[in-house]
């Protein structure tokens, strides 16, 4: 008896070994994660074969040279092992989706069926577990397919301008993680960065700008003195555009019009409203000179787009259509002579005909219009497609019209934004856009019923270049939110948890390491929380990496490993200075958490708020405004609430009689991103107890970013009112059009 025990015991224990020898092995660590993975308890070695490439004749040839380049380069010298591995690409066109593969290891062979584009998938596959498995595979069978048709990234080269080795090299990572469209942004009021033959002024003059503006130095302008242009020539373009093709990427080029188009107009000023003299933007923003909606401006830009059809065999052509002033046609006679002749009521319906006129042109040429979700305004042109970035609404609106959408709004899809603690990240334009937040985005709207969602082509990740100068920084912007995306783009719902992906990615670093790839690794930091509690004000630390403990101080002090361990929330009870670490054993991991707590009598208090703040920008809630900590620049959403409305009002009950003296209201004024201070901010009411409220309209008066009012009271609640500004301000970005109100902290004395 004891003997049988003993064998089946011993058998239970190979069992484990086997598991354990092959789980990292298997498909369960390729990103995005596939579809299907029947796991078989044996392995293929690279290192120890001979192998010989067998691929059908109906296939495209470089798809073999990737495979050689890419994967078995290393391993193709043992010409002479024993053992013999047949690495095989069959052409199946059983595929009702040409992008589906079935990836097959067993003895001696490796296997990959599709056709072209689901085969050069399979490869990505294979090179993921080679890598992971250092040459040797386990044996097993992915069967996989995408969710969605549209899988893409956005690169912006007009604010920065970017070689070919590096545009090849972005391209290769979206290739390495399935994505297939590259949303090239070639033109801005910057810098125009394609050449077109017809207009060569294009390039020698608009491609250039005298300087650029230093970090967010807007007011007063400070300029670096350094000379920046570049641009692509056409010959350039279409050795990119077949290296694109190659690796089952479309090339989605953008001219952007009518607004963002100061550098175009400052080589040809004669298509302007004003006539110039122009020159391409130094600071970042927009511009008020616009194209003039006249004949002679269409007849240049169907030139232009002339030779940009030829360059780019795309379905879609980006013709931008984003934050379009009005200014220059309101007071411009040839405009309002054209609202006059087609009988447009306004200057939006004449934005509309500007973008018909377009999607006229790219139709008879057998092409697609797709714009910014500012092309709605006016009504959306009869064959255009919706790219929502402003939220979602756009994007619905457009798809409930039976017009196809590709999701990237702000909230989730813009890489531009911080990703980590602002104290440990490069200057990013705001925002805050974690892995995990990307991860969880959701590309169809549940607003949108089965017959509307079809039209929802898929999302892409956008990466605007204000602040990005150099490929290092901007693949550290990009990765790995872009590994986040292309899961959600790839694989779809069915995705696995979180914390799943999160453990592949971990060990996806590894191959962007070999790569050489400078990404971020902002997700080994610790993230905070607040929230009030019966004792007060409540700060919970987590963190996304599992087997990994935090460690914390709160008297400023840098944590190491002796320093208190996290387990349980930590009551904040006075000012301090709250860090915090990430360990492996008695290594640190990662950035020093490192927060300020500014305590005050309406720390941790109940309000309310109406109208809420926008979704993009509400990330702690209300509890924001009362969680003692007091937002800084360079800003980052997760510090402050955001509106784009008419006045708010705030309601505090302080639980008891309270004896003030002064409130404080911290703002933020970043007008680079349309923040502005609020035009007024006023007491309206105070609560004694039971007694009824007493009306105060009494005024705040400005301190640099805070509101103060004296108010030497005994109170139990008070309500406030914030007046935003009408419109932002002649002279800033985004002149005449609403501007954001930003506020961090309500602080009573």
């Amino acid at each position: 008896m004891f003997c049988v025990v003993k064998k089946q015991f011993v058998v239970i224990r190979l069992i484990i070994f086997w598991l354990c020898c092959f789980s990292t092995a298997f498909g369960q660590n390729i990103i995005p994660y596939p579809t299907t993975i029947k796991p078989a308890y044996c392995s293929v070695d690279l290192q120890r074969a001979s192998i010989s490439i067998d691929a059908d004749s109906l296939l495209g040839p470089h798809l073999v040279a990737i495979l050689k380049e890419e994967i078995l380069q290393p391993y193709l010298q043992n010409m002479h092992a024993d053992d013999k591995i047949v690495v095989k690409l069959v052409h199946d066109p059983q595929y009702k989706n040409i992008e589906a593969y079935q990836l097959r290891v067993v003895k001696g062979l490796i296997e990959i069926r599709g056709e072209n584009k689901g085969i050069f998938y399979g490869i990505q596959s294979l090179r993921q577990l080679v890598a992971e498995g250092d040459g040797q595979v386990a044996c097993q069978t992915i069967i996989d397919q995408p969710a969605f048709g549209w899988r893409g990234m956005h690169l912006d080269v007009s604010r920065h301008f970017f070689p070919v080795s590096f545009i090849k090299k972005y391209i290769d990572i979206l290739a390495l993680h399935k994505m297939n469209t590259f949303h090239w942004h070639l033109t801005d009021d910057q810098g125009w960065r394609i050449e077109i033959k017809q207009y060569p002024m294009l390039t020698s003059i608009g491609s250039e700008r005298s300087e650029t503006m230093v970090g967010k130095n807007f007011d007063p302008f400070l300029g670096d003195g350094v000379p920046h242009g570049g641009y692509y020539t056409q010959k350039q373009i279409r050795d990119v555009v077949a290296y694109a093709q190659a690796r089952n990427i479309t090339i989605v080029p953008e001219i952007e019009m009518p607004g963002h188009a100061l550098a175009a107009l400052s080589a040809y000023p004669q298509f302007s409203c004003t006539g110039g003299p122009f020159t391409p933007l130094t600071k970042w923003g927009i511009s008020d000179d616009v194209f003039c909606s006249h004949d002679s401006t269409f007849h240049f830009l169907f030139n232009v787009l002339d030779e940009v059809l030829d360059l780019f065999p795309s379905t879609y052509i980006h013709i931008g259509g984003d934050e379009m002033p009005k200014t220059r046609w309101k007071n411009c006679h040839k405009c309002q002579g054209v609202m006059k002749h087609y009988g447009l009521k306004n200057e939006a319906e004449l934005q509309s005909y500007f973008i018909g006129r377009i999607d006229s042109f790219l139709t008879a040429k057998g092409r697609q219009t797709i714009g910014w979700d500012e092309i709605l305004e006016g009504g959306l042109a009869p064959n255009a497609a919706v790219m929502s970035w402003r939220g979602e609404q756009g994007g619905i609106a457009a798809a409930k019209q039976q017009h196809k959408v590709v999701m990237c709004p702000g909230s989730h899809c813009y890489f531009d934004h911080y990703q980590g603690d602002r104290k440990t990240e490069p200057l990013a334009i705001g925002g805050y856009t974690t892995v995990k937040k990307v991860f969880h985005y959701q590309p169809i709207p549940a607003q949108l019923n089965r017959s509307s969602s079809k039209y929802i082509l898929g999302a892409q990740g956008n990466v605007w270049t204000e602040y990005i100068a150099t490929p290092e920084h901007l693949m550290y912007m990009a990765l790995p939110r872009l590994c986040a995306l292309s899961e959600v783009l790839w694989t779809g719902e069915e995705r696995p948890a979180y914390e799943n992906f999160v453990n592949r990615l971990i060990r996806h670093f590894e191959l962007l390491d070999e790569m050489k790839i400078n990404y971020s690794r902002a997700l080994y930091d610790i993230n905070s929380t607040t929230f009030s509690s019966s004792s007060g004000l409540m700060a919970r630390l987590n963190n996304d990496v599992n087997g990994f403990d935090i460690r914390y101080t709160t008297n400023g002090s840098a944590p190491t490993f002796q320093s208190s361990k996290y387990n349980q929330p930590i009551l904040i009870t006075e000012n301090l200075q709250l860090q915090a670490a990430l360990f492996k054993d008695d290594k640190k991991v990662g950035n020093i958490y490192s927060q300020n707590f500014s305590l005050s009598k309406s720390t941790a208090k109940k309000l309310s708020i109406s109208p809420l703040p926008d979704e993009r920008y509400n990330i702690g809630g209300e509890q924001t405004l009362v969680d003692g900590i007091i937002g800084n620049q360079p800003w980052t959403a997760k510090e402050w609430l955001g509106w784009r409305t008419d006045n708010i009002k705030v309601k505090m009950d302080l639980g008891e009689k309270t004896k003030t003296q002064k409130i404080k209201i911290a703002f933020l004024d970043a007008k680079e991103s349309w923040i502005h201070s609020p035009e007024t901010v006023k007491l309206i009411a105070i609560g004694k107890g039971s007694s009824p409220d007493q009306k105060q309209q009494q005024l705040f008066e400005v301190h640099n970013q805070f509101y103060e009012l004296q108010l030497d009271e005994e109170i139990q609640s008070l309500e406030l009112e914030i007046i935003p500004m009408k419109a932002v301000p002649a002279n800033y970005p985004g002149s005449g059009e609403m501007p954001w109100t930003f506020c961090s902290e309500i602080i009573i004395e």
